[in-house]
């Protein structure tokens, strides 16, 4: 097993290495990599007495003792559509890749762009791996850019950048009204910003809607910056214009606009956050620091406010003017350049962007004294490292020790120590001590200080040679596809291997190779540095010389995530507050009437439905914990201690789940504003898949229309004005479970510990919350976690509180009003009175369960389609997500075709028991 290796691979590096490295000591200043190593005679004297084997035996008890989970998932295409059915699967690795024994339980969560949870799902992890399937109903979804999160209990003791993360796109083609497409082409000064948007619509056939009027307005924090009317020409378009400050943050803002139609007004709303974006340029020296006196390669990536790069190219002058270097970028907005820093001495980048607009930014600041470290790892077999000290640090530090250290996946692979005395240190370590991913190189103090890193990707024979192969080079409709998958490695046998097959049409799904979410970008990549990663498949398929300096390039601009050196060396261990789950469980307490607990109690634990039935007793302090467990979701569970004394007064109370806090999306930037025009082809396959099964649309009859609940109907709101400044829709409020996430997330409020304020005020300085009513009282903000967004008509935002006095009396600014949908109410029978007031001491529930297994429709066909049958036209043509190779690597599958020629795309991802991850793509036609 891995583990085994890793550990005397671990002995001999650190007794080999102790000894090279040493030699390095013997280096005379000056001398640089390649050049001949000249010995010195006099020997080293260390003034501290630290080793680095101490160091490194630290960071494995570290690993050992609280070892990292990574979870990978596998999806049959890369977007979707309201209606479709998300099938996934989902892998579970730990140290090295392994197959991860620990946690057994997988959590995979759907999050909307407004940050609120759609929906949950629990699932058993069997053989490290899970799969399962997520419908999206028209009910609960609308077209726009959710995200999924997977992660498990251990993992909730680290911070959330290590779940699994991806942005997926949601389209709608069902009864649309209206496709829309918007760009913008907007100018940005110190003072103002011109906005200048492109609107086109188009009807649900893709038809240009010609001659039709367009009202629009434009608001920020309800603040209107513009407002205006049109109509649309021979093409559909119609182009929008207005002017804002530039210290409006119009990334708050969104554009909506009412076109008129023969029947109705369609309103649509476009996010202003990419009408006028901000570019902005950070510096990274290599290494760390920019140090006086040492030639420095300065890496650099310029990026949009929502993360993805811009081309540009500039000019780095001193504070004289004096030009340093000529820049430019070489991958999304990327780019690197050399410089030899001095102390006292300031930097400026002057830049131009590919869209014609210009600005300066600084540099970092140069410092008096320290280390770089440089690395080459253009040699397929080594890396080759320079580290340079300048003259002010060899002095300060002169005899005491350092050490560098190479570490993957936390796990050091390369360690050796040394003496600071010479200003330039080189060596060259072989790659082949290190497994194929992010090698994170440290030069650190004795004291486990980091003095200089850098990452570097190293790219190792110990992934999967997998064979893909099909039965026939091309198909016809309907016919049966039998292929064959056989799995082999340079550095071993092959093995049993744990596999996912997808297959799609590749003609109605297109796909971008760059932004596929695959198994190595995940494992590898995405889940060992910190920040968004953009397009991050380009760097391993169809791999070339440019994408492995590209690849360099990025790691320069990359934050690593694991442990830092200087915790690991005070001997600090993370904060545990969740062990790995093995099972579910159901835990509590049980206390008697007068709040003791009850001791040693009896109870017992029932699944009606699963006629399963469990034994426990409660602990000295009342607690029960029946473990081993597995039922469905939403399954009825009764806990019952009636067998015990005196048990008609028990208080019987389920402790709570955890659920990780939702923050904001770090792959926000992979969110898109035209899905309409993104997801085209998609959408027009599966306008015809529902053609026969479209939703009714609504018919709107014409009658004396019921007067909705508003602020009107209570006398202590009547002050307000007769119209508030903004009115949201309970029929809005879709994509959120408790109306304190809707309003969150809404345009106009913030949502800042705890408090709720107007953002305009909040953005000014201010922090005085707004006055919150529900159905005409007055309430805390922390009620609305019980209102329902479902019971909700309306929400009326109004800046100031009129002639009420409300503002005033309660020191709020502002008032939101909630008015609820009535309810009529109706007489309860006597069955319902009773199951009001059940008895104390059995409590009935419905916890958490596993998600309710699906499985995949596979038609069989026996010949060509005739006249009576339905016509095939589906985009995922096959998916199986337990595909198992057996002792010899080999794994066969079959499948039918449908009825349209195109490009198929066969793609076969998964992992064998020793780790090593496999990705194979395979693409035949159908004719």
């Amino acid at each position: 097993m891995k583990y085994l290796r890793f550990a005397v691979l671990l002995i001999i590096a650190t007794c080999f290495f102790d000894n090279a490295f040493a030699q390095l000591d013997k280096i005379p200043v000056g001398q640089t990599l390649g050049e001949p190593k000249k010995v010195e005679e006099k020997p080293v004297v260390l003034t501290d007495s630290i080793a680095v084997t101490a160091l490194v035996e630290k960071n494995n008890e570290l690993i050992t003792n609280v070892p990292s989970e990574k979870i990978h998932i596998h999806f049959d295409k890369p977007y979707y559509a309201v209606g479709d059915t998300i099938w996934f699967k989902a892998y579970l690795t730990s140290i090295q890749n392994i197959p991860s024994p620990l946690s057994k339980i997988v959590y995979v969560d759907i999050i909307s762009e407004k940050d609120s949870l759609m929906e949950s799902v629990m699932l058993p992890v069997i053989n490290s791996s899970a799969h399962s399937s997520i419908p999206l109903n028209h009910l609960n979804y609308k077209q726009g850019n959710y995200r999924i999160r997977a992660y498990t209990k251990w993992m909730l003791n680290f911070d959330e950048s290590y779940f699994f993360h991806k942005t997926l796109l949601v389209g709608n083609s069902i009864n649309k009204d209206i496709l829309t497409h918007i760009t913008f082409n907007s100018d940005r000064s110190d003072k103002s910003v011109k906005v200048k948007a492109t609107l086109q619509f188009k009807d649900e056939q893709n038809l240009p809607l010609a001659n039709k009027r367009v009202d629009w307005e434009a608001l920020v924090d309800f603040d209107r910056a513009g407002r205006g009317r049109g109509n649309t020409n021979a093409q559909g378009i119609l182009t929008v214009e207005f002017n804002s400050s530039s210290d409006v943050d119009l990334s708050r803002g969104k554009l909506i606009t009412n076109i008129e139609l023969d029947n109705k007004t369609v309103e649509t709303v476009f996010p202003l956050e990419k009408a006028a974006p901000k570019k902005d340029v950070q510096f990274f020296p290599e290494g760390g620091d920019l140090i006086d006196g040492i030639p420095t390669v300065v890496a650099f990536k310029a990026i949009q406010p929502d993360g993805l790069g811009v081309s540009a190219r500039g000019e780095i002058v001193d504070s004289k003017g004096a030009s340093i270097a000529t820049i430019n970028s070489q991958h999304l907005g990327m780019g690197k350049f050399n410089m030899t820093p001095k102390l006292g001495e300031t930097y400026f980048a002057e830049m131009t962007f590919a869209d014609g607009s210009s600005a300066t930014y600084s540099l970092p600041e140069v410092k008096a004294e320290g280390v770089t470290l440089t690395v080459d790892g253009k040699d397929p077999n080594n890396l080759r490292i320079l580290i340079q000290m300048n003259p002010a640090f060899v002095e300060k530090n002169r005899n005491k020790g350092f050490y560098v250290v190479g570490r993957n996946g936390g796990v050091v692979y390369y360690a050796a120590q040394s003496g600071i005395r010479n200003t330039e240190f080189s060596s060259t370590i072989p790659k082949m001590n290190f497994p194929s991913g992010v090698v994170q190189l440290s030069v650190l103090a004795s004291t486990g200080q980091t003095l200089a890193e850098r990452l570097v990707f190293v790219r190792r024979p110990d992934t999967l040679t997998m064979n893909l192969t099909a039965d026939k080079e091309s198909y016809g409709p309907r016919e049966a596809v039998k292929m064959a998958l056989d799995i082999g490695n340079t550095e071993q046998d092959s093995s049993l291997g744990n596999f996912s097959v997808s297959v799609i049409d590749e003609t109605k799904v297109p796909v971008n190779e760059d932004k596929e979410t695959t198994i190595w970008s995940s494992i590898l990549l995405s889940s060992e540095v910190q920040g968004y990663i953009e397009k991050p498949n380009y760097y391993f398929h169809d791999v070339n010389e440019k994408k492995l300096e590209d690849l360099d390039l990025l790691l320069m601009t990359q934050g690593y995530r694991k442990y830092k050196y200087s915790d690991i060396a005070l001997g600090k261990m993370p904060n545990i507050r969740m062990l790995p789950e093995q099972s579910l469980t159901v835990s509590g307490t049980i206390r008697r009437a007068d709040g003791m607990p009850l001791a040693n109690g009896r109870l017992l634990l029932q699944i009606p439905e699963n006629s399963f039935y469990k034994d426990g007793t409660t602990d000295d302090q009342g607690r029960f914990n029946f473990t081993n467990l597995a039922f469905k979701d939403s399954l009825q569970v009764v806990i019952n201690a009636r067998n015990n004394l005196n048990s008609e007064n028990l208080m019987i109370m389920v402790d709570g789940e955890p659920f990780p806090t939702i923050t904001k999306n770090i792959n926000k930037a992979d969110e898109l504003l035209n899905i309409d025009s993104a997801l085209q082809t998609y959408l027009k396959n599966n306008r015809m898949m529902n053609s026969t099964g479209f939703l009714l649309r609504e018919v709107e009859i014409e009658a004396r229309q019921t007067r909705k609940p508003s602020h009107r109907d209570h006398a202590a709101l009547s002050g307000l004005s007769m119209m508030p400044d903004y009115t949201i829709q309970g029929t809005n409020l879709g994509g959120c479970n408790n109306l304190l996430n809707c309003v969150s997330g809404m345009m106009g409020l913030t949502y800042v510990d705890n408090m709720l304020y107007l953002t305009s005020v909040y953005n000014s300085g201010g922090r005085v919350p707004v006055e919150i009513y529900v159905n005409g009282m007055p309430v805390d903000v922390t009620y609305l976690y019980g209102v329902q967004p479902s019971m909700v008509e309306s929400i009326e935002i109004f800046k100031d509180d009129g002639l009420t006095g409300i503002n005033q009396r309660s020191n709020t600014m502002g008032v939101v009003v909630v008015n609820m949908k009535e309810v009529k109410t109706q007489k309860l029978t006597a069955q319902q009175i009773k199951e009001l007031f059940p008895p104390s001491n059995m409590l009935t529930f419905n916890p958490k369960g596993f998600a309710e297994e699906r499985q995949f429709y596979v038609p069989k066909y026996s010949g060509p389609r005739t006249s009576l049958q339905s016509q095939d036209i589906r985009t995922t043509i096959h998916w199986n997500p337990i595909l198992l190779t057996d002792e010899k690597g080999h794994a066969e599958f079959e499948y039918y075709t449908a009825d349209d020629p195109g490009t198929y795309r066969v793609v076969v991802e998964g992992l064998d028991e020793n780790g090593s991850l496999g990705r194979k793509v395979y693409r035949f036609q159908v004719k």
